[in-house]
């Protein structure tokens, strides 16, 4: 049995912007970047650094035993872990939206 190859770009369909960039590369439009292996490491340097921004980090945090049991209480009535509903908080906050709609 022979082994077919199969080529995965026969019928590509290229949005406009993808067709335009493949014109300018069959054209010879672009040209190599003179500093490609610094800036490289400057883009994957930044990369690293914005996947380590979407890690967790746990945290400990002080806050009046009333205020603890009445976010439980609203999680619980919206079927939420309170630590969920405390990081939407956070986040809303951070975000420039202090009011959170459940």
């Amino acid at each position: 049995m022979k082994n077919k190859t199969v080529d995965p770009f026969k019928n590509l369909i290229l949005d406009e912007y993808e067709q335009e960039l493949e014109d300018a590369l069959e054209k010879g439009e672009f040209i190599s970047d003179p500093n490609f292996k610094k800036n490289k490491k400057i883009f994957e340097e930044a990369a690293k650094r914005f996947i380590e921004l979407e890690e967790s980090k746990s945290i400990t945090l002080r806050v009046k035993k009333k205020d603890l049991i009445r976010v439980k209480a609203r999680a619980e009535r919206n079927r939420l872990p309170y630590q969920t509903l405390i990081n939407l908080l956070i986040t809303n906050y951070v975000d420039g939206r202090p009011q959170l709609t459940i």
